[in-house]
């Protein structure tokens, strides 16, 4: 199993909402990424579904550190 393949299996998750913006992240900007921000989405990947759809959603302000890729990740 290739890093996209492992990625988007982890990119499955159990709230429909989040499903869809995942997928959508991972069809339009997951190519963008340079490693450091690939790592830094592996570790969002980490948090819980309901907080992870915060982030997605603009519900909840990210830590600095992962403010660029979560606003790719709005953007989808």
């Amino acid at each position: 199993m290739g890093d996209l393949d492992r990625i988007r299996w982890r990119c499955r998750r159990g709230l429909l909402e989040l499903d869809l913006v995942l997928k959508a992240f991972l069809e339009h900007r997951y190519g963008e990424l340079d490693a450091e921000q690939r790592r830094l989405f592996n570790e969002l990947l980490e948090e819980s579904d309901n907080d992870l759809l915060d982030l997605a959603l603009g519900r909840a302000e990210p830590a600095p550190r992962y403010r660029a890729v979560v606003e790719m990740l709005r953007a989808g």
